[in-house]
């Protein structure tokens, strides 16, 4: 089939900005977006920037924006976003500063991430045997574990497309979709003690409470994270650790009293 492709360029050394290029190949039917930008760099311009590395949705660097929603290229089908001769506009992924062409600078990612402190903080001596997890308590928090990092949730958040709007990336404050469902990912552990200081540290501001509850970082997830049910857990859990004074919070129970007590919203 022939697909038509319109490819978010920039170079940093040429000074000329974002621009647009379209191209136009045969490709298998079964051709995944990645493959077709691969075909481009490989036989038509090699100087097309791309990040990839599994090619099976595995490792999460070949995220982008294509036609307008964060996916990842190696699980995207050309066929299912465009019939014979239709254009797939490609993106590098967005909330983030562009290095070159789809290549996005993931620093600002990684610095929310290693905010939450994405490690276990047992009490105590280290035990004497392996502590193991019973299946049935562990079996919750295999969603959230799968993250594989791709920054599909972080390129589409509505939150951080706003704040990005004020300034730049390094100047966003609210901690975004993936680092909270990873900050999820311990609190829930039962091996991990530092449940309440976690909590604490979350419910601050640009925390759990910024989330607007959007949906879309559940939308574009490629791997079923939920990373918004994930951050309104942890509201659950930080109420009743008794970290309800925040505004968020006092807004959360006032408007389930309202509810309970009136029916009215």
């Amino acid at each position: 089939m022939e697909v038509k492709l319109r490819v978010s360029r920039f170079d940093p050394e040429s000074g000329d900005g974002v621009r647009y290029q379209s191209y136009a190949l045969e490709v298998p039917d079964y051709a995944t977006v990645l493959e077709a930008l691969l075909k481009i760099r490989e036989e038509v311009d090699e100087s097309l920037a791309l990040r990839c590395s599994c090619l099976s949705a595995i490792c999460g660097s070949c995220a982008m924006r294509i036609n307008n929603q964060a996916r990842l290229a190696c699980k995207t089908k050309v066929k299912a976003l465009a019939g014979d001769g239709d254009e797939i506009v490609v993106e590098p992924v967005s909330n983030m500063s562009v290095i070159k062409d789809l290549v996005a600078d993931m620093d600002s990612f990684w610095q929310k991430v290693r905010a939450v402190d994405p490690w276990l903080q047992p009490k105590g001596p280290p035990p004497e045997r392996e502590y193991l997890v019973a299946h049935e308590v562990m079996r919750p928090l295999a969603d959230v574990a799968g993250c594989i990092m791709c920054g599909a949730c972080v390129s589409d958040c509505t939150v951080l497309e706003t704040e990005l709007g004020l300034g730049k990336p390094s100047e966003q404050t609210f901690l975004g979709p993936a680092a909270l469902a990873k900050g999820y990912r311990f609190v829930a552990d039962p091996r991990d003690a530092a449940d309440a200081s976690r909590l604490l540290a979350l419910s601050n501001a640009e925390g759990i409470w910024d989330c607007t509850r959007c949906n879309i970082c559940m939308e574009v997830c490629p791997k079923g994270v939920a990373p918004m049910e994930q951050i309104l857990a942890l509201r659950r859990k930080a109420i009743e650790q008794g970290y309800d004074q925040v505004l968020g919070a006092r807004h959360t129970l006032e408007f389930e009293k309202t509810v309970r007590e009136t029916s009215w919203i």
